[in-house]
């Protein structure tokens, strides 16, 4: 399958006041929005493997530890059409099981659907890895999914 999950299946966001945050197994995305006409000159972005700052036009618009660690030399920020700041954030740890409760630890969590429908979404992708062949992206999941969902690793194929 040449296009991503994510995009046959769509993103669950968790909506903030500055914007969304989501997440796959391997990153998070944060967008932001900003006043039209921004330019990259008034953006300051500090991104570490666990903790992160963001500053538009001197204004703090976050700053804290990440609920996870992450890549910190593999993290980007683009400005987009001068009024969207995209952030990506690869994971450390890249198991379905790996699903962020908030993107700081203690600040802009998702609500228990959202987290739910999250951990449903990684666990779908987890199954989309192991099983190629299929398409689990407009698939539904019950039972078992929290955690990454069921080990099937110790079955003799």
């Amino acid at each position: 399958m040449s296009v991503h999950f994510e995009e046959r299946s769509g993103v669950i966001l968790c909506k903030t006041a500055w914007g969304s945050w989501y997440q796959t197994m391997e990153e998070v995305f944060i967008e932001v929005n900003v006043p039209p006409g921004t330019s990259a000159r008034e953006i300051k972005c500090n991104i570490g493997s666990k903790q992160i700052e963001l500053r538009v036009k001197d204004q703090q618009i976050f700053k804290g530890k990440l609920f996870g660690s992450t890549v910190g030399d593999e993290a980007t920020w683009t400005l987009e059409d001068k009024k969207l700041i995209r952030i990506v954030l690869m994971k450390s740890n890249r198991e379905a099981g790996n699903c962020w409760q908030s993107l700081l630890e203690g600040e802009y969590a998702a609500d228990p659907w959202v987290q739910d429908q999250m951990q449903r979404k990684l666990t779908l992708e987890r199954f989309q890895r192991e099983n190629p062949g299929f398409d689990f992206s407009g698939a539904e999941i019950s039972g078992n999914f929290h955690g990454g969902g069921p080990d099937f690793s110790s079955l003799q194929k």
